[in-house]
């Protein structure tokens, strides 16, 4: 049940503890944010293999390691999160001399973004606690998938966003019947906003980097990974794909609040914890995970790798400014942990230009996949890390694209040349000859 196998929180900055019934969000000493305990015992020792229910193509394939009691929303898109594909990108992968690269298209989930995991987590824990009504803020992404999540399950859900967000990523929000208030300011207004609201109406919020079930939604995409990886591991092509056997498999994924990272940090501590994957002090060891976190932010939001490079934990807000709407964040309400999450991983922090951000938009483009700037973002990332030689040919390679471009055409547009309009002849097809 889960009451045995969700004991409460602690404090990210003080390590005060917590039963599930004290606190919600943060800390109430200093506001840091709040890592979920589990009762993992009963797991350690086991292999993965014994305890993922692989008839469950989702992330509630692996509810022992969640603080929920039960799977819901059999039969809608609910429990169609998670579970999404990771190709191998031979061709990019040339291009850019490594031996063996992956892309993981979060594009696949049912709002097609890598936000669903995390609504879906937070809808059902709303729905454990009887909560009426369930609020965010967000740039598009988070709110499109609590709408839809919400949606799938009848619940209310009441999303703030700056009116600034793009218009594909509202009208997700409109169809799937959620209540929008669109602010005139940006994204952190916006979010203060919901916290107040959900003070004053005792609306259960579902903020990124302060409700403490959203990066355990998060953390399933690090139990599909090292599920993948560990299947990949024990295949016998894997010998032939040229990558260096003890080396840790390398995550590109971007940042702007920090709680996907962190999340992805998390899943792989609760593994470390039962054996899954290596590791015995998971706080200070180097690499200790079996795999490396590396964030990648825009310059143009950059608060957690300037602390990063600072060698701080002390965030200090920006005035973000990128074509990567779901990464512009001016205080990072996750950037503590998320900072941690490439330090201990051995990871590392990588700052790319919008213009790099869409010449990957369209550089993926080429392999079949189609990313938002924010997904990109990480493929960028990857490309300046080889350019600066923290990551080797032999390394292994999985880049997370955590959006699909279709929430952002505009943006699209930008990365790639205007079609031309012909005449309906096929003397004009040929003036464009050869491709």
């Amino acid at each position: 049940m889960v009451k045995d196998r969700f004991l409460g929180y602690q404090c990210s900055l003080c390590s005060a503890q917590y039963s599930p019934q004290e606190v919600t969000y943060t800390c109430p000493k200093d506001g840091g944010n709040l890592d979920v305990i589990l009762n993992l015992e009963g797991l350690k020792g086991k292999n993965l293999f014994e305890w993922v229910n692989s008839e469950e193509s989702s992330l509630w394939r692996y509810l022992p390691l969640l603080p929920l009691q039960e799977s819901m929303g059999e039969g809608t898109p609910f429990r169609a999160v998670g579970w999404t594909p990771v190709y191998r990108a031979t061709r990019l992968a040339e291009d850019l001399n490594l031996n063996a690269l992956w892309i993981k298209d979060e594009s696949r989930n049912p709002s097609a973004s890598f936000k669903d995991r995390a609504s879906s987590v937070v809808v059902a824990r709303a729905r454990e606690i009887g909560a009426e009504v369930v609020v965010t803020a967000s740039t598009g992404n988070a709110g499109a998938a609590l709408a839809c999540m919400a949606a799938a399950l009848g619940q209310k859900a009441v999303i703030f966003a700056p009116k600034t967000a793009p218009p594909a990523k509202i009208a997700q929000l409109l169809i799937f019947g959620a209540k929008v208030l669109l602010v005139d300011g940006n994204y952190d207004q916006a979010f203060d906003l919901s916290v107040e609201a959900s003070k004053t109406f005792g609306w259960y919020c579902r903020n990124t980097g302060y409700n403490p079930f959203t990066a355990e939604g998060k953390k399933t995409a690090a139990l599909e990974i090292a599920e993948w990886w560990l299947t990949l591991r024990k295949q016998t092509e894997f010998g032939k794909l040229g990558v260096h056997p003890q080396k840790p498999l390398s995550i590109f994924v971007s940042v702007g609040d920090g709680n996907i990272i962190s999340g992805l940090h998390k899943g792989c501590k609760d593994l470390a914890a039962i054996g899954v994957l290596p590791g015995e002090n998971v706080e200070t060891s180097n690499a200790p995970l079996g795999v490396r976190i590396f964030g990648v932010q825009s310059q143009g939001s950059a608060a957690v790798a300037n602390a990063y490079f600072a060698n701080t934990e002390k965030i200090t807000p920006v005035s973000a400014s990128t074509i990567a709407d779901s990464i512009s964040v001016d205080l990072p309400r996750d950037g503590v942990r998320a900072v941690r999450a490439a330090r201990q991983s051995g990871g590392a922090y990588v700052l790319v230009s919008d213009q790099q951000i869409l010449e990957a938009i369209a550089e993926l483009g080429k392999i079949g996949i189609f990313a938002e700037p924010a997904g990109a973002t990480a493929y960028a990332g990857l490309k300046k890390a080889i350019q600066s030689g923290l990551i080797e040919r032999d390394d292994p390679v999985l880049v997370l694209n955590t959006g699909s471009g279709l929430k952002d055409v505009k943006a699209a547009m930008q990365a790639v040349p205007q079609a031309p309009i012909i005449e309906p002849t096929v003397e004009a097809v040929k003036n464009h000859l050869p491709f």
